[in-house]
């Protein structure tokens, strides 16, 4: 079986190549924001999310050149996130993936504007790419499903439901409320904007939905166990910020075998669903699933 790695290595050039083509260049007053969303942009990081579309979208279709605003809008949409989820008000980080953070870089100011600069950018290039190529109701739908993952009934939500709770004892249904909306989200519209662009039917984008809910909450969980069993070398961010920011994690709640258990069950699921997809080659799919179990960075 091709491994997860290989798939990083073929695709993260390419990936980044077109992420580099829509970071603007400008030598107006506004250049320092540019250079904010760009330094955020390109700070590395496996791509998994833009990875999982384009993957997805090979299933059902080979011509790569009308998603290629969406693969640069879901890393938008994450780097964004990952710029204002690290700020003093948040979790107040100063490594993102071995580098500064951006508040530390830019200071605060820049790097919420920074944020905001690559939300709203994501959805220019998204439009453009349904007028250029006459995408009409694949290329809504797959830019509706960014908007509402990424939005207060996803992503947004549940860092709204993460930040009200630091500091409190939660039980474990807050804890999945978070994981689902604040991670897995997001990596369900990956899998989504894959079929709907790839044409795709609804029941079968349902199910990409179900596959990429699975992996996320495994991922998050994932997360949590890194975050207490690695070091910062590793990760390329500081660890036991969950503690640092009185935050209860599944750790809390479940303890490292629970949580490992946790893990292998949503895994599990996510085989069982891939196994009903009506494609023949899904072994990106299963190398992703196999990456996680395996995850040590």
């Amino acid at each position: 079986m091709m491994i997860l790695s290989t798939y990083i290595q073929s695709n993260k050039k390419y990936i980044e190549e077109i992420l580099k083509t829509y970071i603007p260049v400008n030598e107006g007053y506004e250049q320092v924001v540019y250079d904010a969303m760009g330094y955020s942009l390109m700070a590395g990081g496996k791509r998994l999310r833009p990875m999982i579309l384009l993957e997805v979208y090979k299933l059902f279709a080979q011509d790569l050149r009308p998603i290629k605003g969406f693969i640069a809008a879901v890393e938008m949409i994450h780097t964004y996130s990952l710029i204002h989820d690290d700020l003093p008000a948040m979790d107040n980080d100063v490594l993102r993936r071995g580098l500064p953070t951006c508040h530390i870089k830019y200071g605060e100011d820049m790097a919420i504007l920074a944020g905001d600069g690559l939300l709203t950018m994501a959805f220019e290039v998204m439009i453009e790419a349904i007028l250029e190529f006459d995408l009409g109701r694949p290329g809504i739908l797959a830019m509706s499903c960014l908007g509402e993952k990424s939005g207060t009934r996803g992503m947004v939500g549940g860092q709204v439901v993460d930040i009200i709770n630091e500091g409190k004892s939660i039980d474990i249904e807050t804890v999945n409320y978070i994981h689902s909306h604040k991670t897995a989200a997001l990596i369900e519209a990956s899998f989504m904007m894959g079929g709907y662009l790839g044409g795709a039917s609804d029941e079968v984008a349902k199910t990409l939905e179900q596959i990429g809910h699975n992996v996320g909450m495994a991922f998050q969980i994932q997360d949590d166990l890194l975050d207490v069993l690695s070091t910062e070398e590793e990760l390329g961010k500081p660890i036991n910020s969950d503690h640092k920011n009185a935050k209860q994690t599944y750790i809390d709640l479940k303890g490292v075998e629970g949580s490992q258990k946790e893990i292998h069950s949503y895994l599990d699921k996510s085989d069982a669903l891939v196994e009903t997809l009506p494609v023949e080659n899904t072994t990106f799919i299963s190398s992703l699933i196999e990456f996680i179990r395996t995850r040590d960075n």
